[in-house]
Order: C-alpha cells, then sequence, then structure tokens
C-alpha cells in the first residue's frame, strides 16, 4: 500500500469520499506523497517520455518559433519567456541554444519556468546552469509585461471533475475506501452542477451511463493567461494530447513504467492525467480575449516549421547506422499519426493585433 493510499484512506474515513479532481491533485501535488514532488518521472528510467527528451527537435523548433513571434511582436526589449511544467528543463535547453543566431533575442528575454517540484527544480538548474533563470510555482507570479507562454503536457496534468448519468440522473464521479479491501472505489454522489458544466454541444445527448469530464483550473489558467496576453502582448503556445471536439468518456488514466495501470492501485506513484479537451481550451483563451489559432496535430506542426530538414541535417551528420536509426525513429514517433501525431495537438493564442503565428497562416 503507497503511502499516500494510507493518507487517503485516513482523510476519506474521517471526511467522507473525495471528488476526482481532488483525488488527482492529491495524487500529483500531495507536499509529501505527491507524484511529481518525489521523483523525476521522465525518460527509460521513470514512467514516461517527453517530446523534449525524443529529441533535440523538439525544442530547438518551438524556440526558433518564439523567436519569429518575438519579431512579429516588434522585438520588445523586455520580454517574458515562459514555460509552464518545464519537466528536465530540456525543452528551454534546446529552445535557448536554437535562438542564439536571431539577434538581440537572448537579451531581450527574462526566462521563468513554473514549477511545484522540488526534485524537477533541481534538474532545471542543472540543464539550465548557463542562464539566469526565474522560478515560480504558479503563473500568478510571472511579472508584468510581453510574454510568450511554452506549455508542453502541461494542461493534462491539471485535475478534472467527471460527472456520470446514472439512474436517478447526473451525478458527480467521486472517489471512497473499498468496503471489499483496503484499496479505493468510484462512487456516485447526486449533483445538480453537472448541467451546468456540461459543454453545450453535448447537452440532449446524453444516455444512461454518460461521462464527461471537465477542468475548471485549466479553463481559469487559460482564460487568465488570454486576458493577460491581451492586455500586456504575447502567445501561449500550448501542446498535449487530447481530442479537438467534446465528447462523452472517460480518459482519466496512469502510467508507470511506461505501462497504463489502475488509476486507484497505487496513488503517489503513477502519472495521473486526463486528455485536454481542446474545445473547451479555445473557448477560455477567446473568452479571456485572444485570437486562437488551431489546434492542428502536432505532426502537421513540427513538419511546418520545418522538422523533416532539420532531422535530415542531424541523420547526415550521423557517426553510425545506430545513431542514424535513432534519429529515424524519434522522427516517426514525434510526427507519425499512428504515434503523436496525430494525438498530440497544438493550440495557440495570441494578442488581437499580432499576425499569424508561425505554422498557423494557413489554419
Amino acid at each position: 500500500m503507497s503511502a499516500l493510499l494510507k493518507s487517503l484512506r485516513r482523510e476519506i474515513e474521517a471526511t467522507g469520499p473525495v471528488s476526482v479532481a481532488d483525488y488527482m491533485t492529491q495524487c500529483l501535488c500531495h507536499p509529501k506523497y505527491g507524484y511529481y514532488m518525489t521523483r523525476d518521472p521522465f525518460g527509460v528510467k521513470g514512467d514516461f517520455t517527453t517530446a523534449p527528451e525524443i529529441s533535440q527537435c523538439f525544442g530547438e523548433l518551438l524556440g526558433l518559433w518564439a523567436a519569429i513571434v518575438w519579431q512579429q511582436m516588434g522585438s520588445p526589449k523586455d520580454m517574458h519567456l515562459v514555460e509552464l511544467g518545464p519537466g528536465r528543463g530540456t525543452l528551454m535547453k534546446d529552445a535557448l541554444r536554437a535562438v542564439r543566431a536571431v539577434p538581440d533575442f537572448i537579451d531581450s528575454i527574462h526566462i521563468h519556468l513554473v514549477e511545484i517540484s522540488p526534485t524537477l527544480k533541481e534538474k532545471q538548474k542543472d540543464s539550465l546552469q548557463d542562464y539566469k533563470v526565474n522560478w515560480h510555482e504558479s503563473v500568478m507570479t510571472i511579472p508584468d509585461g510581453p510574454a510568450i507562454f511554452l506549455a508542453n503536457e502541461f494542461f493534462d496534468a491539471l485535475p478534472v471533475r467527471q460527472f456520470e448519468k446514472g439512474e436517478k440522473g447526473w451525478a458527480e464521479r467521486f472517489v471512497d475506501l473499498d468496503p471489499d479491501g483496503e484499496g479505493l472505489r468510484f462512487v456516485l454522489k447526486t449533483d445538480e452542477a453537472a448541467t451546468m458544466l456540461m459543454p453545450s454541444t453535448l447537452k440532449d445527448q446524453e444516455t444512461q451511463g454518460s461521462l464527461f469530464e471537465t477542468s475548471l483550473v485549466a479553463q481559469a489558467i487559460a482564460l487568465g493567461l488570454a486576458e493577460r496576453i491581451k492586455d500586456q502582448g504575447g502567445s501561449i503556445l500550448a501542446i498535449d494530447y487530447g481530442y479537438e471536439q467534446s465528447a462523452f468518456g472517460e480518459s482519466l488514466q496512469a502510467l508507470k513504467d511506461h505501462k497504463f495501470t489502475d488509476v486507484l492501485a497505487t496513488p503517489g506513484e503513477a502519472d495521473v492525467t486526463a486528455h485536454v479537451n481542446f474545445e473547451t481550451l479555445a473557448r477560455s483563451f477567446k473568452e479571456g480575449g485572444a485570437h486562437v489559432f488551431g489546434p492542428m496535430g502536432q505532426g502537421e506542426f513540427l513538419e511546418r516549421l520545418g522538422i523533416t530538414a532539420r532531422m535530415q541535417a542531424l541523420i547526415n551528420g550521423a557517426q553510425d547506422d545506430a545513431q542514424r536509426n535513432d534519429l529515424i525513429a524519434a522522427h516517426k514517433r514525434l510526427c507519425s499519426p499512428d504515434e503523436m501525431g496525430s494525438l498530440f495537438k497544438v493550440i495557440c493564442a495570441t494578442h488581437p493585433a499580432q499576425p499569424h503565428p508561425p505554422a498557423f497562416e494557413e489554419v
């Protein structure tokens, strides 16, 4: 039994079931037992691998994307480059290396990382030791001024609420004690809020057993970022796995040792995420006053930015067949519709007066 499972069982015994959103938050962010607070989850020795860890091209292209957006903004001399959920700092390191050739860009930016994990913060310090970096635990403490926000696999880790239509109508899903053992189980608690939180495109389509998810935290963050760039200038680039249109169905999942596992089995010891609803994310950006582009598939986005040419240059300089094969495999994993190319999507929000951002000119 994991330490967090013991803690959750004591809490539920004392105060009753916890919502799926509360459960997800504790799994990832509990100050003592939370998944992100206690480990480095990335890479072969971790539980999953993200795009920046697959190939340096990913971070390089995002860095050049940000530099072009900065130029479209008029090359402000005092701008914030912010990454939300920066992992080991790999994406930012690759991005900053790539933009050294862009005149004045490095000298014009202030680098900010929004990170809650002490373990990952130390990894980021090591990766970015050649740069002056400012760390934050919330986007709320980023200083005023024009900013470009990069968010790769950030929104999928934000807590979701789940609502299910049962025999007595809509109810919210909670996590309770399993009466048949020492584990946990899902239960339903009647809640009329479901009809207010349900995406409008789903209304009047539900049947008994229908389930939908919503992340009020993701919507609030997206709204706040959009209001900021509308007032102060800038852009937001978010890349994540998810679906373009709202739909019924459960996407809550847990990953451990690169394999899916029971969401309730080992809280605090597996990564717990949910697919991003890009329809509601786009709506929140628009409600904040931003101009929204996309979403488009990650594969198409990277191809439009020139990943094939960059990969070919690396392949031409490879030392041996093994390295060449690794590069080819990385390109396929990032861009193929059968891998990350279609499931992962890219959405951008900008100040209303800015031109179309790179890769979104015809979308």
